[in-house]
């Protein structure tokens, strides 16, 4: 089992705090059938160094993994790796996880992956189209009435209230009606910033995000579109049941 990047220093009041689908997210990147299929897209000899994009970074534990693990999960070393969250504190946080997680690995002799940065913004609109590889996204799945705003650059300062924080948590689990708005906008991005190559995603979805449907709109966009369910938290009732979907190009 591959060591999981230690978070104890992120501020949890505002960021969100790596939980059960962060974890099922780790498991599945790492699972030997996930290893085969990226292996075999991304083989060295067939590919430059892929491009490895979180959406909604956090505390930057999945991103960190990615990065640490590169060579165990992709079998190569040579990734590149990227961040982007609306939460300027996940963004930092991110950077001080990959930063602990790498120095560990050269600590202990071991290759990472090139970590780019993080970035301030909303899902993959500071993406140009076609450069992304693989696109990892644990989004906001919680059906709730209504989405907290977006904070505007003002808002993300140093100095935040209780309310503050609260909204800048919300953002990680508000998903709006069926949990969905901000996870549809994310779908209907990938065909753009998708490699048209080697482009796949990995999203997490709960019961009540309807992934059934999900795939089966996937499935439509034609051109070789997959879309299959490759990890579930193994839970047998209740909305919170949670999987994991990629998305693909089969004949890319």
């Amino acid at each position: 089992m591959l060591p999981t990047p230690s978070t104890s220093h992120v501020d949890f009041e505002r960021i969100y705090e790596p939980a059960e689908d962060s974890y099922l997210l780790l498991d599945t990147l790492s699972s030997e059938t996930e290893k085969d299929f990226l292996r075999t897209r991304y083989s060295a000899a067939h590919s430059p160094s892929p491009l490895v994009v979180e959406v909604g970074t956090g505390s930057g534990v999945v991103l960190s993994f990615l990065n640490a693990h590169a060579q165990t999960i992709l079998g190569r070393a040579d990734i590149l790796t990227f961040g982007i969250d609306v939460n300027r504190f996940a963004c930092k946080a991110t950077e001080q996880t990959v930063s602990v997680t790498s120095q560990e690995q050269i600590t202990h002799d071991l290759s990472h992956g090139f970590y780019m940065g993080n970035i301030l913004g909303d899902l993959t609109n500071t993406l140009k189209a076609g450069v992304v590889d693989i696109l990892v996204f644990n989004p906001p799945y919680v059906p709730t009435a209504e989405l907290p705003g977006i904070p505007s650059p003002g808002e993300n300062t140093t100095e935040t209230s209780f309310a503050d924080d609260s909204k800048l948590l919300a953002l990680s689990y508000a998903g709006g009606v069926d949990g969905m708005e901000i996870t549809d906008r994310l779908l209907l991005s990938l065909p753009e910033v998708l490699s048209h190559q080697t482009g796949c995603a990995y999203i997490l979805l709960c019961a009540q995000n309807k992934p059934d449907k999900v795939k089966e709109r996937i499935k439509g966009w034609g051109s070789g579109w997959k879309a299959e369910t490759v990890s579930t938290s193994g839970k047998k009732g209740g909305w919170e049941k949670l999987q994991i979907i990629r998305i693909w190009r089969e004949n890319a």
